[in-house]
Parts: structure tokens; sequence; C-alpha cells
């Protein structure tokens, strides 16, 4: 008698323990991980960089992020830029403001509690600028017989442009709220305002305009989450 009843407290125990492993095993197979909820900010360092290999380039371009979904993210960007053109001809010089914004919807499903992305975005952005025609000399179609330089500088003032683009990129976590990340987007002109007898050759934020009115950027960004709530 007292050996069957050894036998089922061992019984019972071994029933309770396997029990116990398996409400944990479950519980660890319905972990949730929370997806951070915040504002995002960084600045586009390729710009500066470019500035120091290209001394006719500079600007400085900011960038900001906020997620409103688990897949959608509210977006902008904003700086300043200046650029010299040289063509055959003329020597002109563009420089102004812009701002950029519209949203960015992540198309890379995340494991466990990753916070990458791969995402496509669609942008509206203005420029304000001036343009100055710093030289240019008249085409004689002649290769023996060039024509006279103008070298006194004519500046219009006032100008603006507006633009759309479409913007293909991806973010990566590499530290714990801190982001690295690039994007390229490509640019159609919506509406551009030229000096009188001279064409806008670059717009401040939309770059090169082509002769199709379109346009490529590039930017390379880090950037740090301000995380407010986890969902």
């Amino acid at each position: 008698m007292m050996k069957t009843k050894h036998t089922l407290k061992y019984i019972i125990s071994c029933c309770l323990l396997a029990i116990t492993f398996t409400s944990i095993a479950q519980q660890k197979d319905t972990i949730v991980y929370k997806t951070p909820y915040g504002l995002r900010l960084g600045i586009d360092i390729s710009k500066p960089i470019m500035g120091m290999i290209d001394t006719n380039s500079s600007g400085l371009e900011f960038v900001a992020d906020y997620r409103i979904t688990k897949r959608w993210f509210i977006a902008a960007e904003f700086g300043n830029q200046e650029e010299r053109t040289v063509e055959d001809y003329t020597i002109s010089n563009a420089k102004g403001n812009f701002f950029k914004i519209g949203a960015n919807y992540n198309a890379y499903k995340n494991w466990l509690d990753m916070n990458n992305e791969i995402f496509v975005g669609f942008r509206y952005a203005r420029s304000n600028f001036e343009q100055t025609l710093l030289s240019y000399r008249s085409n004689t179609g002649s290769d023996y017989f060039s024509g006279s330089t103008n070298t006194t500088p004519i500046t219009s003032k006032g100008l603006s442009a507006q633009w759309t683009e479409f913007v293909l990129g991806l973010k990566v976590e590499t530290f714990k709220n801190l982001y690295m990340g690039m994007s390229f987007s490509y640019k159609v002109m919506l509406s551009l305002q030229h000096p009188n007898n001279f064409k806008t050759l670059y717009v401040p934020g939309f770059n090169r305009v082509f002769e199709t009115e379109t346009g490529f950027g590039f930017n390379y960004t880090i950037s740090y989450l301000i995380p407010f709530v986890n969902k």
C-alpha cells in the first residue's frame, strides 16, 4: 500500500511539472513584441560630403517622420542648397530653401522586435530660390571666332518651383533608436519660374532640371527616434 501511494505521488508530481513547463512554453510562444511610435529626426549627410568633394555644390537637409500605423509614416524634409552650374556658354548659380511633405509605406515585415524599413513614398515639394547668371558668352556658330564674354552678374530673385517625388528607400536600426537610411527619388516638375531671357537649370531640393522637367535625387541619413508610446 505504501509503495502504491509513493507511486501515485510520483505520477502526480510529474504531471504537475509537465503542465508547468507546457504553460511556460506557451507563454514564450505568445510573447507580443510592441512597436515604438514616435518622432524620428535626422540629417542627410550626403550633401555635406558632396560639398567637400565638389566646391560648386553645398547644402544641408534635415529629415523627419512620424509613425501613424504599423506600416504608414508621415514624412518631411527641409533644407537649403546652393549649386553652380557650368555650361558651354554660361555659368550660373542657384541658391534657396526647400521643403517636402508626404508619406512612406513600410513594405518590410519585421521579425520579433526589429524596426527596419524598406519603404515606398510620395512627396509634394516646393522651393523658393534665386538664380544668378554669372557669365555668358555669345554663340557665333564658328570654331574659329569666339563670341564676347559678359561677366556682369544678373540676379533674378523670388523664383519658385513645385514638384512631386516618388521615393524608394530603406532604414536600418543600427543601435537602439538610432537609424541609418538611404533613399532614391524620381522627381516630376509641376511648375517652374524662369528668369528673363534665361532658363532655370538647377532648383534647390530638386537638383538638375532636365529637358523633360524631371530629375533624380539621393540621400543618406542618420536619424534618431524619440519614442512616445509602444503599441
